[in-house]
């Protein structure tokens, strides 16, 4: 072979080289651009079910799911639980959240937990031993309202008109709803005829934490119910020593929270109207209450003077004309009024009243009663 050709050879060999250098190229970046395609894609997913695993399993969930944890679970079976219930997606993810944020000491216990839950709400409520979820907003009912006065405050705050609220704590169904369900609070006193709305009094004073936007109006007045319930049970063998009822208590508590100005004042009045309608002198008569707040209750507004006119009223509830108790309760009382109740002041008063900076003053005969009145009122 001359020079010629070996040179030619040479070229030609050179030449099928860089083909094949190119095409080992081609295959190379094909490859790498394949697996950063699939790499993207995975790394998407990843992502998207990590995220997906770290919120609510069904934000819109209202289904309470009862779920058991048992005395010395650790973390890894609490997670197994929680996933096995449907409450979170992955344990593996729950688990590794919790350990990222340092959670430990969990409770054993048995807890009522949504799939509407985060992870922070579930891991609170195993670390509290109490269920916790951040609500979606609070609607605070104050002590001393009505149920006039509550029915507004729901619609502010619920959107819930307050037509609708009055027209369901009046039908017949709610009523026998609620002595059916709490039959040692509520009960047939509540439907006396002289009684002008039957659930006064019954929907507790507190800030109610709702987790939907639009509660119904159900699940409004069942969550006030129930707080009244919760509070007032651990007086019922109390009452039923004393032979008295829920609804007497909660009625006397409604005149103490509309007549003291200060929270120190409640078991002093309330020694005051066990005096007049229990006197502790044997020759002294049952006196009527004669407590202004009731009159303005029989009169169904707010009196910001109670004249001598007002006080003509043949109402039920105006303490003036009748003795004792009105047929029920004239507002929603809070603890300190109930407590006042339960536990009042040990007192000869008979008398009380109030000056002009809300300061009560209370004396023990008419005269005295008289001499305080000169003194701090006319």
């Amino acid at each position: 072979m001359d020079k010629d050709s070996k040179m030619q050879l040479m070229f030609e060999r050179m030449r099928e080289k860089k083909k094949e250098v190119k095409v080992v190229r081609r295959i190379v970046l094909a490859i790498v651009l394949l697996i950063l395609i699939i790499g993207f894609f995975v790394g998407k997913s990843v992502y998207q079910y990590v995220m997906s695993g770290l919120q609510p399993l069904d934000p819109e969930s209202e289904e309470i799911i009862n779920v058991e944890i048992p005395i010395g679970s650790g973390l890894n079976s609490i997670a197994g639980i929680l996933e096995s219930k449907g409450i979170i997606k992955d344990a593996r993810l729950f688990k590794y959240y919790a350990k990222f944020n340092n959670e430990s000491q969990f409770q054993a216990g048995t807890y009522d937990l949504t799939k509407a839950m985060t992870l922070d709400e579930l891991i609170q409520s195993l670390k509290t031993g109490k269920v916790y979820r951040e609500p979606v907003f609070t609607m605070t009912v104050p002590e001393g309202l009505t149920l006039k006065e509550i029915g507004i405050i729901i619609e502010k705050r619920t959107g819930i008109p307050a037509k609708e609220f009055y027209s369901y704590i009046n039908d017949e169904n709610t009523l026998d709803k609620f002595i059916a369900k709490y039959p040692g609070v509520v009960t047939e006193e509540i439907k006396n005829e002289k009684i002008k709305f039957p659930l006064e009094g019954y929907l507790f004073p507190a800030t109610y934490p709702f987790y939907e936007e639009k509660p119904d109006i159900e699940t409004v007045v069942e969550e006030m119910i129930q707080a009244t319930v919760s509070n007032v049970s651990p007086y019922l063998n109390y009452l039923e020593e004393k032979e008295k009822t829920v609804h007497w208590l909660l009625t006397f508590a409604s005149l103490l929270e509309k007549e003291a100005t200060q929270k120190s004042d409640r078991a002093t009045i309330a020694s005051v109207f066990y005096n007049r309608m229990q006197p502790k002198n044997p020759n002294q008569e049952v006196m009527p209450l004669q407590t202004d707040p009731t009159v303005a209750y029989a009169h169904g507004q707010h009196l910001s003077v109670t004249s001598y006119a007002d006080l003509e009223i043949d109402d039920p509830y105006n303490t003036y004309k009748y003795r004792g108790l009105p047929p029920g309760p004239i507002s929603n009382a809070g603890m300190s009024s109930i407590d006042a109740v339960i536990d009042p002041e040990n007192t000869d008063y008979l008398y009380f009243l109030a000056d002009k900076t809300g300061e009560n003053h209370f004396a023990k005969s008419y005269e005295e009663h008289l001499a305080n009145r000169a003194k701090y009122i006319d």
